[in-house]
């Protein structure tokens, strides 16, 4: 086999003789490879034939600017997410790692927390430090209000707030006892009273009194009241100083204790502005709340503990780190591939948690979306995931164009949200963005979204197919040769290779290429290896290869077989022996679950004299497509080209389907349709040994089509069934001789003599093969030979068109003629 495929323009066949066995399937012949099993086989790099779309990615890669996002789009299983992961993993590698980020409180607003951007692998660090911080804090500091120092300087506090109490109260308690009233506590606080002989007078006994004694009574206790009254308002004011001299006395323990403390944490991240600053801020909050560090009576205010602290709450969650992108374990930059790309997956989102009865949040449950693993490297997505996820494409375009991951729920997205929520501080974004996806999504959205081609503007396309040389021959052998042992599967020995390479040409639908949809391939080789393993066999031979064909092939042809045997049953009429006026077996292609197979189908025609109509049955029913009614309407195209040239053609002619109940599309069926017309115009009988496809141009050439091999195969089985005489066979177009990769048995029994594959270049070389009669050529009067095939077909249109001329009047006497024509002046 040459590097160069074999030009389509010299096939080695004539018109009207069945096609050597070595046209119908190029075989991949093993001797060609050179290994003996793919244990010998180098791995290969990337994939075969594909250069276009690893430039295209390589581009996207190395391109820096705004917008430059890769879609790499084609066929599935093409190999584009093995081929993209590769390409990302050797450029990623030699990339630097980015920094790490985390959200720490924000203590100005509790409800915006910060972002801390740091150096790669610092982040883990932070973390740890301020979580043992807070740990040795709520050790050392209680230990620190526990030591006599401190006690002796509450106790001088307490002292001095407790003697300035009692000193205002004692005095004016000596004062009253001096007028003889008295101090007393009463359920409602402090009152004053007259006493009389040590004792409180009673309210009837002091009513006894002179009225000039109670008057003076009275008097002396409503100056007494209003000195009362006057301590009582400067109570208040010497609690807050007690309090003021309580917290200034815990500040300066505290601040012995976390200066301390801080001091080893600032020189660990001295290097880092941004968490020296941060650090500061949590000093001064420390400073500020040291009491709920404490338990009991070295609480603020000495009020009882209301339950010992936990890390859980509120007070102490505000000075843990969260953690969102921890860079240390990667080396290069990182590559994400997000399966899930829904709103929340790509941006983050912040969690909740019961507390009280009460959802409750912070900065601790803000959880990283896929943008933050990604950023500072690259994210890889599936362009139908997104689309179909909630809120994933908007999500990723407005990030995308911002430049910055903002972590918003989907609820205050779409303005759903009555709560106060958070609203994190905005996270600088650097991402090359890769989407992966099939061709119509990709011409889909560069057409009806206007924001695509500013954010996606590197298109990397991966073909189907590629050339079959024995260059990419050997290639193909490596590609097999890494996915098998990629896959953990037997070795495979050289006829193996062969035969899935000739597997990948068949699938490719030509002959000179090779698919590139290695998945299926890569599917075979396992049913391969399954059928090795249940023989005990080392390696997989060119056996199991066929055996899992096949198998793969009975799985999914229950259809099928049931419209062969339904054939087989006269059910569906076909005909495959004798000759019939107007009708001739035309062939379609179904298509199930992936699985396509060929199906006879009997088109036959009726004409008579009319007005020049070409009756579409199926397209006057609905069943018929827009390509099949082309198809039908070249037909008139090339009748009136070829017949009415002179005159308009005086026929009605009808074409259909038989036993078609369902919709008909494509105009694969054109030369059929119009072999059977010929023929019901001629009154000559095609061979029903002949099945027909190809579609025709309105000058009589015969066109390609779409799945030859399947129409030739269906075919084949169905005569075979019925038993093959040698008579039987297709005809197809000669521009689908490139394409022929038939099944190893359909080319066995050709070889044999036993089926026959005619190609054609035009109409006349189908109608003489049909019918066995010459067509004719025109001379220069136009008229064609006597006993031709389209002399008797102009014969029975000019026999039309003159059956259909009104009928002569006769002539008039001349006198009449006279009179009549003075009559009408």
């Amino acid at each position: 086999m040459s590097d160069e495929p074999a030009p389509a323009s010299a096939p080695a066949w004539s018109v009207g003789r069945s096609l050597p066995s070595t046209l119908l399937r190029s075989c991949c012949e093993a001797s060609e490879l050179a290994f003996a099993t793919t244990d010998e086989v180098s791995d290969l790099e990337g994939l075969v034939g594909q250069d276009r779309a690893v430039d295209a990615v390589r581009f996207g890669i190395g391109m820096r600017r705004p917008g430059f996002n890769i879609f790499a789009f084609g066929p599935s299983g093409t190999g584009r997410h093995t081929l993209v992961q590769d390409l990302l993993e050797r450029q990623a590698a030699s990339e630097e790692t980015p920094p790490d980020w985390c959200y720490v409180h924000n203590f100005a607003d509790p409800h915006k927390p910060r972002c801390l951007k740091m150096p790669t692998g610092r982040a883990v660090p932070l973390r740890d430090a301020m979580k043992k911080l807070v740990t040795e804090l709520r050790a050392a500091l209680p230990a620190a209000f526990e030591r006599e120092d401190y006690r002796a300087r509450r106790e001088v506090i307490d002292e001095q707030f407790k003697h300035r109490h009692e000193e205002a109260f004692g005095a004016l308690q000596h004062k009253a006892e001096e007028k003889g009233i008295a101090l007393i506590r009463t359920p409602m606080g402090l009152a004053l009273a007259p006493v009389r002989n040590g004792e409180v007078t009673p309210p009837e006994v002091f009513q006894r009194l002179p009225a000039e004694e109670r008057a003076r009574i009275t008097k002396e206790i409503e100056g007494l009241q209003g000195e009362l009254e006057a301590i009582v308002r400067r109570i208040p004011e010497w609690e807050r100083e007690h309090r003021a001299a309580v917290r200034q006395l815990n500040r300066d323990t505290t601040a012995v204790v976390v200066s301390h403390l801080f001091a080893d944490l600032r020189t660990s991240f001295a290097d880092l502005g941004n968490v020296i600053a941060y650090l500061q801020e949590v000093e001064r909050d420390i400073l500020e709340h040291a009491d709920e560090f404490l338990a009991g009576e070295h609480a603020e205010g000495g009020g009882p503990p209301q339950g010992g602290p936990s890390d859980e709450a509120p007070s102490f969650r505000r000075y843990q780190i969260n953690v969102l992108v921890d860079n240390s374990g990667h080396k290069g930059a990182p590559i994400v591939y997000e399966d899930n790309p829904t709103h929340q997956g790509l941006v983050g989102r912040t969690e909740h948690m019961a507390r009280f009865g009460a959802l409750f949040t912070d900065f601790n449950l803000v959880v990283p979306g896929a943008f933050h693993r990604a950023n500072g490297g690259y994210l890889v997505l599936d362009a139908q995931r997104l689309l179909t996820a909630n809120y994933g494409w908007e999500s990723l375009k407005r990030v995308l164009r911002a430049g910055e991951i903002r972590t918003v729920s989907l609820e205050q997205l779409l303005s759903f949200a009555s709560t106060v929520s958070l609203d994190p501080e905005p996270i600088p974004l650097s991402v090359k963005v890769v989407l992966i996806g099939p061709p119509m999504l990709y011409y889909l959205l560069a057409e009806v979204d206007p924001d695509f081609a500013d954010l996606f503007k590197v298109a990397a396309e991966f073909d189907d197919r590629i050339d079959r040389t024995s260059s990419t021959v050997g290639l193909y052998a490596r590609l097999i040769a890494a996915a098998a042992r990629r896959e953990k599967l037997r070795p495979l020995d050289r006829g193996a290779v062969a035969r899935i390479i000739e597997e990948a040409a068949r699938l490719s639908g030509d002959a000179s290429k090779l698919s590139a949809q290695i998945r299926g391939l890569i599917d075979l080789m396992q049913e391969a290896d399954h059928l090795a393993g249940a023989e005990a066999k080392a390696q997989i031979g060119a056996a199991e290869i066929d055996a899992a064909v096949t198998a793969r092939r009975r799985r999914s042809d229950r259809l099928f077989r049931r419209l062969q045997e339904e054939i087989g049953r006269n059910t569906i009429r076909i005909e495959t022996k004798g000759e019939c006026i107007g009708q001739v077996n035309g062939l379609s292609v179904i298509t199930l679950g992936g699985v396509s197979f060929g199906n006879p189908s009997r088109i036959t025609a009726q004409v008579r004299f009319g007005k020049g109509e070409l009756i579409d049955i199926e397209r006057e029913v609905e069943l018929g497509g827009p390509i099949h009614s082309k198809g039908v309407l070249i037909l008139s195209g090339f009748l009136g080209g070829r017949f009415g040239r002179n005159g308009p053609l005086s026929l009605t002619a009808s074409l259909v389907f038989e036993q078609s109940y369902g919709g008909v599309e494509g105009d694969s069926a054109s030369a059929a349709e119009l072999f059977a017309l010929l023929s019901a115009l001629s009154e000559i009988p095609i061979r029903q040994c002949w099945a027909v496809t190809g579609s025709i141009d309105q000058h009589g050439h015969i066109q390609a089509i779409g799945g030859v091999n399947e129409k030739i195969e269906g075919y084949f089985d169905l005569c075979r069934a019925r038993g093959l005489t040698g008579h039987e066979g297709v005809i197809i177009p000669a521009s689908n001789v490139q394409h022929l990769m038939l099944r190893p048995d359909v080319a066995e029994v050709a070889a044999a003599g036993l089926f026959n594959v005619v190609a054609i270049e035009t109409v006349d070389q189908g109608m003489e093969i049909l019918t066995g009669v010459p067509t004719g050529e025109p001379d220069v009067t136009g008229q064609y030979p006597e006993a031709s095939l389209n002399r008797r077909i102009a014969s029975r249109l000019s026999g039309f068109a003159k059956s259909g001329l009104p009928p002569r009047k006769p002539k008039l006497p001349g006198r009449r003629r006279v009179q009549e024509h003075e009559d009408g002046a």
